[in-house]
């Protein structure tokens, strides 16, 4: 069920046009047609596309890593006045759908001069996600108070402490919060859609609509094109993937 539409676009961007509604269906195209993938290259500046969704991704990735490691350090393990308050207020914010925000954050957004620029496509991600600093909060609990004593004993201050031995210890949870987020950002369609304005500022999921028509969609050239959009998540996936069970599994994270 899951691998089914995967092997379907790969089967579909291979082949010519005669043949991708043809019945019965032919899941191996004869000959494969792989000059669809250098026409779909060709048919947009994807190589800017990929710039911008980069610059985008690896923005909110780094920046969303930093600010939800410390506010989870400070919620897991320092005491402050009005933590638990804050802390209710974070959870609170979790159950908003981002719907009801959009249109007050547009405006807010057009207030600071930001539409048709990459800042609200990085803003909200790095400073607006509190699944993240929740799911590091419950990660750094787990972590032994002897550690941290022992750190304290030797002089340690608490951004020490955060930086030489918590952080390392989060590795794992660090890559699935990675992950998630890389392919949040990657795969983002209404925020560009809504935020920017001009073509060359586009990123890659906007760039894949050119090639649906009101009247005729060139499937094999969509089908394509996916296919290149997709590749570097399977290869993020792939590469940090025991990263990423071993950080779900630690969490108590569930699918």
């Amino acid at each position: 069920m899951t691998i089914g539409p995967l092997l379907w676009m790969v089967s579909t961007s291979l082949k010519g046009p005669g043949e991708i509604f043809s019945l019965p269906p032919k899941w191996i195209p004869n000959p494969p047609v792989w000059a669809n993938y250098v026409e779909a290259w060709n048919a947009a500046p994807f190589g800017l596309f990929f710039y911008n969704t980069c610059l985008i991704t690896f923005s909110v990735v780094v920046g969303r890593l930093f600010i939800c490691s410390l506010g989870g350090y400070a919620f897991a393990r320092l005491r402050f006045p009005g933590s638990q308050v804050a802390f209710a207020l974070l959870l609170g914010a979790m159950l908003i759908p981002g719907t009801v925000t959009l249109i007050p954050q547009y405006y807010m957004f057009r207030l600071f001069g930001w539409i048709d620029t990459p800042w609200p496509l990085i803003m909200p991600g790095v400073f607006a996600n509190t699944f993240g600093t929740f799911l590091l909060r419950q990660f750094f609990m787990t972590i032994p108070d002897e550690l941290e004593d022992a750190a304290r004993i030797d002089g340690a201050s608490s951004m020490q402490i955060y930086h030489r031995i918590m952080l390392p210890q989060a590795k794992p949870a660090l890559a699935a919060l990675g992950i998630f987020t890389f392919m949040g950002s990657w795969n983002d369609f209404m925020g560009p859609l809504i935020y920017l304005n001009t073509y060359e500022k586009m990123t890659l999921q906007v760039g894949l609509a050119q090639f649906q028509g009101e009247f005729y969609t060139d499937w094999q050239l969509l089908m394509a094109a996916s296919v290149i959009v997709l590749l570097p998540v399977l290869l993020v996936y792939l590469f940090c993937q025991r990263y990423f069970i071993e950080g779900i599994t630690l969490t108590g994270l569930k699918g």
